[in-house]
């Protein structure tokens, strides 16, 4: 065992180690540095090529130089052609626009009289507005006719709100009762001048079988009238109507 080790000292004595590399990486580093430039270099050569390859030659041009001797007289303005006149095809037809035509007598209308500015400044001309002749201004009247029949606007401003005077409560249906039915119903009435409902339209239901009650409920119902300005107008009042099983009788 000891012969074999001793054996191979001198091997591994002369192995290929760091000493070697650093001598060697120099002349490595340079062929690659010289292999790399080459490489480039033949890639910009080559697209440079290409380029000057593809390019067309521009064509060679020739010019003429004429000197000022050689050049004739300038052609003269008084002897230049006149363009042909454009002769207009078809006989020429007389107009017939603006001619006077004869008519006999009986068509002729009478003689009318045309009267002056100072005959017309004396005639009164029919005026229904009232004018201020001393202030010089002129007013003008206008009577606005209401409908009374017709319903108010949804908003209408007032001073002074209507107040209920007389509330009555609906009956309950029978079938809804029976049933153990429940519900509300908003109605909105239209009061008029008097405070009277004229009219019941409904705003929302929970059931349809509580409508026909709250209505004839409603047009029970007697208010203040709305003021505005101190005179009554017409308005919308919205009322609800609550349908309880503990309170039906």
């Amino acid at each position: 065992m000891a012969q074999t080790y001793s054996s191979l000292v001198p091997y591994i004595s002369t192995g290929y180690g760091a000493v070697e590399l650093k001598a060697v990486y120099q002349r490595n580093m340079l062929i690659g540095l010289l292999v790399a430039t080459l490489f480039c270099g033949s890639v910009v050569g080559s697209y440079h090529l290409a380029l000057w390859l593809s390019t067309e030659e521009e064509p060679v041009r020739m010019v003429r130089v004429v000197k000022v001797s050689e050049l004739g007289p300038p052609p003269s303005l008084q002897q230049q052609e006149v363009a042909p006149a454009i002769a207009s095809a078809g006989p020429v037809v007389r107009p017939s626009v603006g001619i006077p035509v004869p008519v006999p007598d009986a068509e002729v209308s009478p003689e009318q009289t045309i009267a002056t500015q100072a005959e017309l400044s004396q005639q009164a001309a029919p005026i229904s507005d009232i004018q201020d002749v001393s202030s010089g201004a002129v007013q003008f009247e206008q009577d606005i006719v209401i409908d009374e029949e017709a319903p108010p606007a949804d908003f209408v401003p007032v001073e002074k709100e209507p107040v209920i005077v007389k509330e009555v409560k609906p009956k309950y249906p029978d079938i809804a009762l029976r049933a153990g039915l429940e519900g509300n119903v908003y109605v909105k009435v239209w009061v008029d001048k008097e405070g009277k409902v004229k009219k019941v339209v409904i705003l929302k239901s929970d059931a349809e079988i509580f409508n026909q009650a709250a209505i004839e409920a409603a047009q029970q119902f007697v208010f203040t009238p709305a003021i505005m300005q101190n005179r009554p107008v017409p308005v919308w009042v919205s009322i609800p109507f609550r349908f309880r099983l503990k309170n039906a009788k």
